[in-house]
């Protein structure tokens, strides 16, 4: 993996926190939907996501196609949230109000042009990859399920040597699934 060259003075290049629910062996879903359902850590995603101190600048969340697809449609999009999907399809149809961007740095001017005032990448798999090696992600908000999931997207491997584990929740359980709410920041 390159190790990314995290500034968190750059001015050109507006700062993104990463937020995923991770299984045991890193796994992320299973034919695009999430192998778990914990109501604990959709409270968490949408506290986190929707948090602002403007209420007038609403954050935004930045997601591959395939996750927005996996996105119940009555769920859809994303309340309270500026909402930009990465695809190549030119043609692909969205809602009113919800972006489309080709790249996540295209992606991220969106955010800042429309002046969001936190910007959220929240999957899938090829976007961790892109999103966990950029300069400008910041911070890590990772759900680790303490149980192994049957899954084919899988989040990268934390690189310890870039990331550190700066907050971490006790042990929870709900429907007998262990979890715990864990935040990095870059070394």
């Amino acid at each position: 993996m390159n190790s990314p060259q995290h500034n968190k003075s750059s001015k050109s290049l507006p700062t993104f926190a990463i937020i995923v629910a991770v299984d045991a062996e890193n796994g992320i879903g299973l034919k695009g939907k999430m192998p778990w359902h914990l109501s604990a850590d959709l409270k968490y995603f949408s506290k986190i996501t929707q948090k602002t101190s403007d209420q007038k600048m609403p954050n935004a969340v930045i997601m591959g196609r395939t996750t927005w697809e996996s996105i119940p449609e009555k769920y859809r999009p994303l309340p309270k949230r500026l909402n930009i999907v990465l695809t190549h399809q030119a043609d692909y149809n969205l809602p009113k109000g919800v972006l489309k961007a080709k790249s996540l740095d295209q992606a991220f001017k969106l955010a800042q042009k429309n002046r969001s005032k936190n910007t959220f990448v929240i999957g899938g798999g090829s976007v961790f990859e892109q999103a966990l090696i950029h300069p400008a992600c910041q911070t890590l908000y990772v759900t680790r399920i303490l149980k192994k999931f049957k899954c084919d997207t899988f989040f990268p491997k934390i690189d310890s040597k870039i990331f550190s584990i700066t907050e971490k929740s006790e042990v929870q359980s709900e429907k007998g699934i262990s979890f715990e709410f864990i935040r990095y920041f870059p070394l």
